[in-house]
């Protein structure tokens, strides 16, 4: 079944969106602008240890969302892996087309544009990349990109650098919480945490106040680490209002997910987020998301439960919240 993809549509030349893209009034960029003059946290991990443990807690509780600096990834190593990216979505059409996935049957890894069930739903202005990058024992090399030929050498380092980042994330919101350091590793897997990068790619669109890169939702992951290029698009949303993520080189965009409010118990935020796109420029960003293994059992923790404050999730396998998610079925 043939997909229409997102870029092959703006490369084109659209001067006006078809209707399967153009949102609902209320939540078009035009109908829904973001408040002036509120800025995200920012948080630099070379801060003293006790310091950044009330910040990094404070931004997860309050905003579910902060900007990271001084994380220890060379700008280097974040300039390859956007470069990679760019040439495998500046290949001819069809040498893409040759890594297409197919979410309908499971086969979620992979190239891919998001497709509608319904004549009433609507289509994201974004193509994307996706597949898992660790635990090896997890990866599917025959899934990545064979060009350009360093696409897979660049990833492999890059999923070093983020699983050690990750592991350092995890230790400051579990002090937050007052907890062993360990504590949110733990049940999230370890070293045997799944990362799964996605690579969004926002053409531009001819009419970006209709329409939406991503719709709002937060992450079914735990953690989500992304590097995005220099065109803005993120909006956060903090206090009832939409909030404009700027950018920052060389930092990197953390967001909490669904499985750290849950453990939590609903003390760090899940950040509900969109995207919105732009008329001239093409938006890209590289997003890792850190989730725990299917199997693992995700649920509030007991230290965080008690007759003042009870348990607001149930507890469950990781599998049946994506499960749920995915269907739109309360958890």
């Amino acid at each position: 079944m043939e997909v229409e993809r997102v870029q092959a549509l703006a490369i084109g030349g659209l001067n006006e969106l078809p209707a399967k893209y153009i949102r609902p009034a209320h939540e078009r960029p035009e109908n829904s602008k973001p408040v002036e003059g509120v800025t995200v946290p920012v948080i630099s991990l070379s801060d003293p240890h006790d310091v950044l443990v009330k910040e990094v807690s404070e931004a997860c509780s309050q905003w579910g969302f902060f900007l990271v600096t001084d994380h220890g990834l060379s700008p280097e190593l974040i300039k390859r892996l956007q470069e990679v990216g760019h040439e495998f979505f500046a290949l001819p059409q069809k040498e893409k087309e040759a890594y297409a996935n197919d979410p309908s049957t499971g086969k979620f890894e992979g190239y891919g544009t998001k497709m509608t069930k319904n004549l009433e739903e609507k289509v994201e202005w974004v193509d994307y990349f996706f597949h898992l990058i660790s635990p090896p024992s997890n990866v599917n090399h025959d899934i990545w990109p064979k060009h350009p030929p360093s696409y897979r050498e660049v990833n492999e380092e890059y999923s070093k650098e983020i699983l050690r980042l990750t592991g350092e994330l995890l230790e400051l919101l579990s002090e937050g919480l007052g907890l062993d350091k360990k504590a949110l590793a733990t049940p999230l897997g370890d070293q045997e945490i799944e990362l799964e990068m996605k690579i969004n790619m926002y053409p531009p669109c001819p009419q970006p106040h209709l329409a939406l890169g991503v719709e709002p939702h937060t992450d079914m992951s735990a953690l989500t680490l992304l590097v995005p290029n220099d065109v803005p698009g993120l909006q956060v949303w903090k206090d009832g209002n939409w909030v404009a993520v700027d950018y920052l080189p060389n930092a990197l965009f953390v967001h909490v997910g669904d499985q750290i409010e849950v453990l939590s118990n609903g003390k760090y935020k899940s950040v509900l987020h969109r995207s919105v796109v732009n008329k001239d420029r093409t938006r890209m960003s590289w997003a890792v998301f850190c989730a725990p293994p299917h199997e693992a059992m995700i649920g509030p923790f007991p230290e965080l439960v008690n007759e003042q404050n009870p348990a607001k999730y149930s507890t469950k396998t990781f599998a049946e919240y994506r499960y749920r998610k995915f269907n739109k079925i309360p958890q």
